[in-house]
């Protein structure tokens, strides 16, 4: 799990903190405050929230938003040379897009326990497993991160 350790360069802390304030939108929309953004050269390409239940749909995770945005942004469907922040660790739908879009590196807030792709299913290949290898990193503001979802869901309790 070495690869899974938490980077702390302020560029990295810069659009996490970008990535929690599309997490709010999402909860000010009703949904689980998960935000996403991915960026190139220092530039933001593509950003997305959580929106499945607004959009009544189940792959409207902020990954797949982001990624739909940078392909329609980008005009193309690999988006590579890029990171992804996340602010909760991409499940196992969006591991698969973020290497099928060749995604250069993930980075994420707090761990899913109970469904993380990176840390309870390993599917975010760093190896030769795959035709395509991320740097994939987790913990990146994860206190932050973790009491957004928390605070969600104690206020629907």
């Amino acid at each position: 799990m070495s690869q899974y350790k938490p980077l702390s360069t302020e560029v990295d802390l810069k659009w996490m903190r970008y990535a929690l304030e599309l997490a709010r939108q999402a909860e000010r929309e009703g949904e689980v405050p998960v935000g996403a953004v991915i960026v190139r050269n220092g530039a933001v390409i593509g950003e997305g929230w959580n929106q499945p239940i607004g959009a009544h749909d189940p792959t409207a995770h902020a990954e797949i938003m982001a990624l739909r945005d940078a392909g329609k942004r980008i005009g193309n469907y690999r988006i590579i040379d890029s990171s992804l922040y996340v602010t909760l660790e991409p499940c196992v739908m969006c591991a698969g897009a973020m290497v099928h879009a060749r995604i250069s590196r993930v980075l994420f807030g707090a761990y899913d326990p109970k469904g993380g792709a990176g840390s309870v299913f390993d599917l975010l290949p760093t190896d030769a497993r795959s035709n395509h290898r991320l740097v994939c990193a987790g913990g990146l503001l994860q206190e932050e991160s973790g009491e957004l979802i928390r605070g969600f869901f104690r206020s629907r309790r």
